[in-house]
């Protein structure tokens, strides 16, 4: 891992990411320890890529690779620079045409034992929380690695804090929640479906949004505690 990159991510990233969004985990224990490995995550805004490089350990930092559009990443001397030597991108082209392996980065990237970062669905969605379509370019990397783990992780609330089209974040609680690890099981259809069904039960398990100056939201009270905080009962008329 290159100086810059390294000082970028643990200097300049990982202390923005908890400014602006808390950064909290659920399911660490679901990530991988090594690659290649494959993270499949959905995508409302461009803090995913941040919160996902800075929720790792430092010595695997080096081998998150996020995939992102060649057109977009590289449509400048100063945004390529950037894109390919602090966050490491792999660039894809997103509108190739014939014969072309649009993939072919990936695989390569997978094939040196990185970790890469894919967004299913392709683009930037609403700040709805709302999965997209997924287009299948993750299958077809599950079936050229089948022992590589595709780890499914949901992030809540990114496309507040950074809508597409805003310029400026607000500072607003987000969760990253990790997945258990799928395996290519031989049938992309399938394979597309469970990786679904997983974003989706991720989705419905996190916890609510807050801006980042609120409080945290008292827990529950217990039943020992809801009983000893309940008015006395009223005597009966017949006692």
């Amino acid at each position: 891992m290159n100086l810059a990159r390294q000082a970028f991510l643990r200097l300049v990233a990982r202390p923005l990411a908890v400014l602006f969004t808390g950064a909290d985990v659920v399911g660490r224990e679901h990530l991988p320890r090594d690659g290649p490995a494959i993270i499949a995550a959905n995508h409302n805004s461009h803090v995913d890529t941040l919160l996902l490089l800075t929720i790792f350990p430092a010595r695997l930092m080096g081998r998150l690779r996020p995939v992102a559009a060649a057109d977009y990443f590289l449509r400048g001397p100063l945004i390529g620079w950037f894109s390919r030597t602090l966050v490491g991108i792999v660039p894809i082209a997103r509108h190739g045409g014939g014969r072309e392996d649009v993939l072919a980065p990936a695989r390569a990237a997978l094939a040196a034992g990185d970790i890469v970062i894919i967004f299913p669905e392709g683009t930037r969605g609403a700040a709805t929380d709302e999965l997209g379509p997924m287009k299948a370019g993750v299958a077809r990397l599950a079936e050229a690695f089948p022992d590589a783990p595709v780890i499914p992780v949901w992030i809540e609330g990114a496309g507040r804090v950074l809508p597409k089209g805003a310029m400026l974040p607000a500072p607003m609680n987000c969760t990253v929640l990790v997945g258990e690890a799928i395996r290519w099981a031989g049938e992309p259809a399938r394979f597309m479906e469970a990786l679904r069904e997983r974003l989706e039960d991720l989705r419905k398990n996190a916890p609510p949004q807050r801006w980042l100056s609120d409080p945290e939201p008292d827990p529950p009270p217990t039943s020992a505690a809801a009983t000893a905080s309940a008015p006395p009962a009223r005597p009966s008329p017949d006692s």
